[in-house]
């Protein structure tokens, strides 16, 4: 392959597809929140978490023993998750039961796991 072969060889802006794909566009700091968001995602023990929670709500301590780490690490990596509202809690007792926010991060999951199937 020639070096440089996957970009262009010559300036040629294709001017009505690049207004017709602005126009489009979500907002920058949309976007740059949709960042935010993936970068949260973009934790191992994180997706773990997650992945644990697609199946049924759990608390800290459940969450603690399934994934084998501290209640204070999982802990820290659930905050992080619900400051991007991927995850959501609810008390009971003394306890946080937490599960996934909405249909949406089950369905993101899904998805990835799929794509990587494949």
């Amino acid at each position: 392959m020639d070096k440089g072969s996957d970009t262009c060889q010559t300036l040629c802006v294709h001017t009505e597809v690049v207004e017709r794909v602005s126009a489009r566009m979500e907002p920058e700091a949309m976007l740059f929140e949709l960042a935010d968001f993936f970068k949260a995602l973009g934790d191992a023990t994180r997706v773990r978490i997650l992945h644990a929670l697609s199946f049924s709500e759990l608390c800290v301590c459940d969450l603690a023993r399934l994934l084998n780490m501290s209640s204070s690490a999982v802990s820290h990596q659930l905050r992080v998750l619900r400051g991007q509202k991927i995850v959501k809690y609810r008390k009971e007792g003394k306890n946080a039961i937490y599960s996934l926010d909405d249909y949406h991060v089950a369905t993101l999951l899904k998805m990835g796991l799929e794509h990587i199937a494949e």
